[in-house]
């Protein structure tokens, strides 16, 4: 064989490691053919799919090493042997790489953990697992509900994300968030008395111990340079097209956001229906020209 290829002009070396390539390539090949096809034959086409891709990937992997091993002298240039399997996993499998090196970084820093509430990568939800290659969240809100409740859909996100999104925890550090709540009044209503009302409804149904809520945040700032300012219910009043506009700012639990935004305003309007001097405003349109209360065109005298 060596006189054949020297007689052709090859170089006897290089051309033994081609067929060797060639042989290893089909061998690999067929075997992940035969493995397919016995698989496909007996197991259900989730699991087909699951097997069809890690025989993919370890075929790349067993052809990249044994290329590699016939190319290069493994025992001679351990060093670049290694190197270049260790590109090859790098390459075929990064995904992969990616997810475990963010489940490492999930464990070790911490960004979030099992019952936190977070958003990320526009979902959102309660962390309920946290495994080697992802993380699940029971959905919160979104399009299938109003309000910050669960679907009852859980969402398998990959580890990787960590890296590429930005991460939003409701629940890190201090466990409560701020709830605002807009009334809109008429301007013929005594605003002031409005205000009074909305004002109880936030007092009533915010967080119940400011001073807990107060030293949790300082123990918080301690970590992250968060300045520590009132912590107590407010009231902010503007003026709107359609009336004057109360805004109730109140801390809630985050998980309750929907019950405490309905009990606030079962006493606002409970409020505001005992008060005759106080109205609920609407878009509304005034003056306009040509048009009478009754919504009639109005008559110059010149028509029939």
């Amino acid at each position: 064989m060596t006189n054949l290829f020297t007689q052709m002009g090859l170089d006897p070396v290089i051309a033994g490691k081609t067929i060797g390539s060639v042989v290893v390539v089909m061998i690999v090949v067929l075997a992940r053919w035969a493995a397919l096809r016995t698989i496909h034959r007996t197991q259900e086409p989730e699991f087909s799919y699951r097997a069809d891709k890690g025989l993919a990937y370890s075929a790349v992997i067993l052809i990249g090493i044994s290329l590699a091993w016939i190319w290069v002298d493994a025992f001679n240039n351990l060093a670049t042997y290694i190197g270049i399997v260790s590109a090859g996993i790098a390459i075929s499998l990064s995904d992969l790489l990616k997810n475990i090196v963010g489940w490492a970084f999930i464990l070790i820093r911490r960004p979030f953990k099992i019952g936190d509430r977070i958003e990320v990568g526009g979902l959102k939800g309660d962390v309920v697992d946290v495994r080697l290659f992802r993380f699940t969240l029971l959905e919160v809100g979104g399009q299938m509900v109003d309000a910050d409740q669960s679907t009852g859909r859980l969402v398998h996100v990959p580890n990787g994300i960590v890296f590429t999104q930005p991460i939003a925890n409701y629940t890190e550090g201090f466990e409560y968030v701020w709830h605002e709540l807009a009334v809109l009044v008429t301007f013929e209503s005594d605003w002031r008395l409005a205000r009074t009302i909305v004002d109880k409804a936030v007092k009533e149904h915010g967080i119940g111990s400011l001073e807990t809520s107060a030293a949790e945040l300082r123990k918080t700032a301690r970590k992250y340079n968060i300045k520590v300012g009132s912590l107590s219910p407010i009231v902010y009043m503007t003026v709107k097209d359609s009336g004057v506009q109360l805004t109730g700012r109140f801390l809630v639990d985050p998980r309750k956001r929907r019950g405490a935004d309905e009990a606030a305003w079962t006493v606002i309007l409970d409020g505001f229906a005992a008060e005759p001097l106080v109205d609920l405003a609407y878009p509304t349109y005034r003056n306009i020209v040509g048009i009478s209360d009754t919504g009639r065109k109005q008559s110059d005298g010149s028509g029939p």
